[in-house]
């Protein structure tokens, strides 16, 4: 969206009932610049607000200058293409977001973006599908930006079985199938400190790169979990909050795992930028040597 400009002439007198604002904009031979409180203006600001970033942080980042990116932000200059782009990247705006900056300032989108099952993306494909697949044993799972299941190998099945069918049909959100109570919520030992481990995930996530699912998902998440634990447990392992997960099996009553995220950093496609491989690690020998007996290859 372009600034809207005012121009002012010589004119007249102010009227009495003319407001300080308006009495403010009357110069003579002079064009005023409406500061923007939207649009590329405004989106910008927030961006650099969320992001805790000073305007000449932001200037020395994206190799321009703080004059520049105030212009920007108060509409008074309007960027090209190649800015908004460096300016998105140096506030490391997603690149869905990124689009939507492009957009806003009347150009067409630098990223594209297919459905996972295009066939450019075949090779993306493949290589998560071994990636699974070479996690063996162990649970992994790949997400989207939403936490939806998109894939998951046999590690990750083993240790869901028991779960309502419900909460299993398409799309699946993984942390509510951890934390509902006809989940695997029943079978976390240390509930109390997982759930809210999971709850500040979402809720970081939801506020970094903001979305209305996010933002509701943590809610359902914080009406289904306990009362948050004053201190840290006994069992934390200080560098990771460990999932104690029971099982049905006799010889292996409890699994002690910790949890690893993984995405594609270079990605230049929006589908392949949001996905997220969740890899769930043997916390002991003990959990180790369970896994490699219960999981089915």
């Amino acid at each position: 969206m372009r600034p809207r400009l005012f121009c002012v002439g010589r004119a007249a007198t102010i009227p009495r009932r003319e407001s300080s604002t308006a009495a403010a904009l009357r110069y003579t031979g002079r064009v005023i610049t409406k500061a923007a409180n939207g649009g590329l203006a405004g989106a910008l600001r927030t961006w650099r607000t969320r992001r805790r970033v000073s305007q000449l942080e932001l200037a020395v980042r994206a190799g321009t200058t703080q004059r520049h990116v105030s212009f920007i932000e108060s509409g008074r200059s309007t960027p090209g293409r190649a800015m908004i782009i460096r300016l998105a990247e140096s506030l490391d705006v997603p690149i869905r977001d990124r689009n939507e900056l492009l957009l806003t300032a009347g150009f067409a989108p630098a990223y594209p973006q297919r459905e996972l099952d295009d066939p450019q993306l075949a090779p993306v494909r493949t290589a998560l599908e071994r990636v699974l697949h070479g996690h063996l044993p162990y649970p992994a799972v790949i997400v989207d930006r939403h936490g939806d299941l998109i894939s998951a190998n046999a590690g990750f099945h083993m240790i869901t079985r028991g779960v309502d069918p419900h909460l299993l049909t398409p799309p699946v959100s993984v942390p509510r199938v951890l934390l509902h109570p006809r989940g695997l919520a029943p079978r976390i030992v240390n509930l109390d400190e997982w759930a809210w481990h999971i709850i500040d995930s979402v809720q970081t996530e939801s506020v970094r790169n903001p979305s209305e699912r996010l933002r509701r998902l943590a809610e359902e998440l914080i009406d289904l979990a306990p009362p948050r634990p004053r201190q840290l447990s006994p069992h934390h392992l200080g560098f990771a909050v460990p999932l104690h997960l029971r099982t049905s099996d006799p010889d292996h009553p409890e699994l002690r795992l910790i949890t690893t995220l993984t995405h594609f950093g270079t990605a230049t496609d929006v589908t392949i930028a949001e996905l997220r491989l969740e890899a769930f690690l043997p916390a002991d020998e003990t959990t180790s040597a369970a896994l490699a007996e219960l999981v089915m290859w």
